[in-house]
């Protein structure tokens, strides 16, 4: 069976303590401490300045917290996680709620990566920029390409890894985007463990590779918060070309289609229902491992490991249904979610009887009230067992 990991699960110790305590007796003391001019200590000041409104919605939000996790490949892993709020001008009447989100860590087998993803708009949404940035040396685990490789005896690569994706995109008409789009991908100081029972066979690419794609994006997006819409749509077409001519190792291209739309249910926007379809193809005579379409992620199909299924074709759909909040709680809420997808080496190979379920429900605190950000912990289940998720904001 698949191996089950928490992810990031420490900054549960981290935070949800305080995060209860908060929500169910803090503001009431706060307010009798307020009236009786008395200070507040210790716990109770931690989790003001952590998770109190301020007077100033549109004054920039800054979070730095420890996180701790645990894996076999990895053995202890210790972090430190940042999320960086803020709006252009400080003007949250007229722009988009902006963020970036930071991430570092290293485990006690000299495992470490940096992660830095962000999502920035300008003033009056005169232009976007969105980017996702890896660079570790992190275990991978890979089952083989295709939509029926076995769950027992993958291989491990123990190998360094550079991602740098960015896309500035200028606003060409209300809520429509048009820009350059860049993804540079690296895999170096590779080696490869074979599992002894299941000797699977080299991939291309296992020694290591780079690949530069360069091409644009066209963005429809209503958005005005990326870690928590209510009531928006979102969609992607980009379109990127990888050639030897400008650094790349192997000639290939890449569609990347990614629509999403969020409704509210309720009168009040606190209940949601939002769906997302997400189909990445690509097209080349030779493609390495770790360039092809990944199934399973943080964000879509939770419960698979990312790259449990890999192949030129991924297609994938889910629908979840929020809580933001419960009726009964001013911070806590909930969601459920289900979804399916499936990759094959061409399109007209999808076939329903390789389609991969996935479904979960999960936990919400509201973090900062003034901007609506949420963390999210998610328990989520597939035919090969659980895995969990801890993260600041919501999957999509």
């Amino acid at each position: 069976m698949q191996k089950n990991y928490l992810l990031r699960g420490g900054k549960l110790i981290c935070l949800c303590v305080i995060a209860l305590i908060s929500d169910l007796g803090f503001p009431q003391l706060a307010a009798q401490d307020s009236i009786a001019q008395k200070p507040t200590t210790g716990l109770m000041r931690l989790a003001e300045q952590l998770f109190g409104e301020t007077a100033e919605p549109g004054k920039p939000k800054f979070l730095i917290y420890p996180t701790i996790a645990y894996a076999p490949e990895t053995s202890l892993e210790i972090g430190f996680s940042g999320l960086y709020l803020f709006h252009a001008r400080n003007n949250y009447e007229i722009n988009r709620l902006s963020e970036i989100q930071a991430f570092a860590f290293f485990t006690l087998r000299r495992q470490m990566g940096i992660w830095l993803d962000h999502a920035i708009y300008g003033h009056e949404d005169a232009w976007i920029s969105l980017g996702r940035n890896r660079l570790q040396r992190f275990p991978l685990l890979y089952y083989g390409i295709g939509p029926e490789t076995p769950p027992d005896g993958p291989a491990v690569v123990n190998a360094d890894y550079l991602l740098i994706r960015e896309d500035l995109l200028k606003q060409i008409l209300p809520n429509l985007f048009l820009g350059f789009s860049v993804d540079y991908q690296r895999l170096f100081n590779a080696e490869i463990e074979l599992d002894p029972d299941n000797p699977l066979p080299l991939p291309l690419g296992a020694g290591g590779n780079r690949n530069l794609g360069l091409g644009g994006s066209l963005v429809f997006d209503s958005r005005t918060n990326v870690l928590n819409e209510r009531d928006a749509w979102f969609s992607e077409l980009s379109l990127l070309s990888y050639q030897p001519a400008w650094g790349s190792d192997f000639r290939l291209q890449r569609m990347v289609v990614d629509s999403r739309v969020y409704l509210p249910v309720s009168t009040n926007r606190s209940q949601v229902l939002a769906a997302q379809v997400y189909g990445n193809f690509i097209a080349g005579d030779s493609i390495p491992f770790n360039m092809l379409a990944l199934l399973g992620n943080e964000s879509l199909l939770r419960g698979y490991y990312t790259g449990r299924f890999r192949d030129r074709n991924y297609l994938a759909t889910q629908v979840e249904y929020r809580f933001l909040p419960f009726p009964f709680s001013k911070r806590l809420g909930g969601a459920a979610f289900v979804g399916v997808g499936a990759v094959a080496p061409r399109l007209a190979d999808l076939r329903l009887d390789q389609l991969k379920p996935s479904g979960g429900v999960g936990l919400r605190f509201l973090l900062f009230p003034e901007k609506d950000i949420f963390v999210r912990f998610d328990v989520a289940f597939t035919p090969e067992g659980p895995n969990f998720y801890f993260y600041t904001g919501e999957a999509f």
